[in-house]
């Protein structure tokens, strides 16, 4: 779901300002939720800990600012694989915060997952093209950061709650950077963005109730599947070739 949303997101990114592209993306994923508060009321949806939910928006913004910025400047599958370090931040963080298990083979799987993204990102640290790739390793610890809020507000908040404010928030916080360059939509790039709210509050529901249920650690792993998907979406939609690099670095990963 992710690799379709980035793939959609990236092709609408290069027609408009990316910062209003993210500002939209979280607008519609809060539209597409209407119907939910709709039904349950609005008092369903009040969280117990506002503090904590506009934390985990400020810092889930301020990695997407830092996404939106490189997201049309490289190929999917090298996005995919550079956002492979998360999963190290993550599993850092699990470990440091929340004590959870960390036996060596996850440790040794880490390091191995970041020396393939350094495969992948090394031969492109020269130019423009080596500067977006900076940007968007710099976006990894953020949402990393985010995703640990998200597992510490699964404690006491519900998937849903957790899901609105993040649109709420997000999309509040979006705003002002994309009031600078702002351009209307067409009516395509309006369903579009549909289409991405809907694919991103999907996606977050799924990945919000696997911290619920399991150790956020032990679900890192998965993730290293998307390049799989990006890769060939990639290939696909944008006629990207993922490179030698980041064919070797996502073989290693």
């Amino acid at each position: 779901v992710f690799s379709m949303l980035n793939a959609l997101m990236r092709g609408l990114a290069q027609q408009l300002d990316p910062f209003q592209a993210q500002f939209l993306r979280y607008l519609f994923g809060l539209v597409v939720l209407l119907p939910l508060l709709w039904r349950h009321g609005l008092a369903a949806y009040r969280p117990k800990r506002i503090s904590g939910q506009f934390l985990r928006g400020a810092f889930h913004t301020v990695g997407l600012l830092l996404w939106f910025a490189a997201l049309p400047k490289i190929p999917l599958a090298d996005m995919t694989a550079i956002g492979f370090t998360g999963p190290i931040f993550i599993m850092i963080g699990a470990y440091i915060f929340f004590k959870e298990p960390m036996r060596w083979e996850r440790w040794l799987a880490a390091g191995i997952g970041f020396v393939g993204v350094l495969i992948v990102v090394g031969p492109k640290l020269s130019g423009s093209g080596g500067f977006y790739n900076l940007v968007m390793l710099a976006s990894a610890p953020m949402f990393a950061a985010s995703f640990l809020l998200t597992k510490g507000l699964t404690r006491y908040e519900t998937t849903g709650v957790i899901l609105v404010w993040q649109s709420l928030t997000v999309t509040i916080f979006s705003l002002p950077l994309a009031l600078l360059h702002w351009q209307t939509p067409t009516p395509w790039q309006w369903a579009g963005f549909l289409l991405c709210g809907f694919l991103g509050s999907l996606g977050h529901y799924c990945l919000t109730r696997s911290f619920r249920i399991a150790d956020i650690s032990s679900t890192q792993s998965v993730k290293f599947l998307d390049l799989v998907w990006a890769s060939l979406i990639g290939w696909m939609v944008f006629a990207d070739v993922p490179s030698s690099s980041t064919l070797v670095g996502g073989v290693v990963i």
